[in-house]
């Protein structure tokens, strides 16, 4: 993963606002042809020759998306850009540019924030986005990042959330539940870290979650891979809120119902065992944990041979009629109903 810096703290007031964002982003390269402007201007300007634009953006809060305690600022940097670029592949398209913005208290130190643009830097590299602008602020309650990001593709090929036919696949990418998972662990360890603060953890076993956890990676390989199969889409949805969220909106969105197998969801071995650890269910993990970043869509039965056997691909269920509901077949054979008990940033604390 990602290596930290050795301590040294410059503060904020030496650059201020506009010398601070010089400073962090003058590393950045423009890479993409459709960036006319970048930095430096009152406005970026693109330019995308008649294709389809989306654009999506996404917030991080101290406390409530990240705990400083086990997150390093390398990461936070890196999972900031894969959550939107997760969503821009999520519509089948191809992200170009992102912006960055940030709230920031005066107890982070100037070295903080190069930590932080580090990972920034690093996603931009290997996504091949740009940088093209943002805003910066102070905070008064710790760290607030936001990042949106923009992309283009071919009208006949934006994939939406409503378009899900009855006897459609359920598809998924990957695996899931490791990201959360490895947070239960890092979790955990804090918790041992305040009772003993001399403990040093072994997290050698746990390495796949917590890498899933600290520094997921989007699915661009994906889009590209539906192209060479010659498989469009139905519908499609990134799974940041947990499987079962992420088929409900599907669902409701098309009209639809659904019939989702338990016995077909993958997992990660390492998952299963983690699971076992912590007395978890592991269907219950990849249903509403969350965090994973794989991309869930559904196609017509007819694309069906162009992805069997795809190491990528897992079907696990089909759509409905909506008038049949939306139901988890367990591996009993027993229809129970879906519900979404994935992340929801405005529920109340317990």
């Amino acid at each position: 993963m990602f290596e930290n810096k050795g301590e040294s703290r410059t503060s904020l007031s030496e650059y201020g606002e506009f010398g601070l964002i010089d400073h962090l982003t003058e590393n950045f390269k423009i890479t993409q042809e459709s960036t006319i402007k970048g930095i430096g201007d009152d406005a970026a300007v693109l330019d995308f020759k008649g294709e389809k634009v989306v654009v999506t953006t996404d917030m991080l809060v101290e406390g409530v998306h990240f705990d400083l305690s086990y997150m390093p600022l390398k990461h936070l940097g890196y999972k900031a850009v894969m959550v939107n670029l997760s969503d821009v592949y999520a519509m089948n398209a191809t992200p170009h540019q992102i912006t960055v913005s940030f709230a920031v208290s005066n107890r982070f130190p100037v070295e903080a924030l190069e930590e932080l643009y580090a990972g920034i830097e690093l996603a931009a590299a290997l996504y091949k986005v740009d940088v093209i602008g943002g805003d910066t602020s102070s905070s008064t309650s710790g760290l607030i990042i936001s990042v949106t990001a923009l992309g283009s593709a071919n009208g006949e090929e934006v994939v939406y959330r409503d378009g899900a036919g009855v006897n459609d696949l359920l598809v998924v990418t990957g695996d899931l539940g490791a990201a959360y998972m490895g947070l239960q662990v890092l979790e955990r360890e804090k918790e041992v870290f305040k009772v003993n603060p001399q403990s040093q953890p072994d997290l050698d076993p746990y390495t796949y979650l917590i890498e899933r956890q600290l520094k997921p990676e989007a699915r661009k390989d994906i889009p590209p891979l539906f192209k060479a199969l010659g498989v469009q889409p139905t519908s499609m949805i990134d799974i940041s809120d947990g499987l079962s969220s992420e088929t409900i909106h599907i669902c409701k969105r098309s009209k639809k119902g659904v019939y989702l197998y338990e016995e077909k969801i993958p997992l990660d071995p390492a998952v299963i065992s983690v699971c076992e650890e912590f007395q978890l269910d592991s269907t219950t993990i990849a249903l509403s944990g969350g965090e994973d970043y794989e991309l869930l869509f559904t196609i017509a039965q007819t694309d069906y041979e162009k992805i069997k056997g795809n190491p990528n691909f897992t079907v696990i269920g089909h759509i409905a009629e909506e008038s049949e509901g939306m139901h988890l077949i367990t591996r009993a054979n027993q229809k129970i109903p879906l519900i979404a008990r994935g992340w929801n940033a405005m529920r109340e604390s317990d």
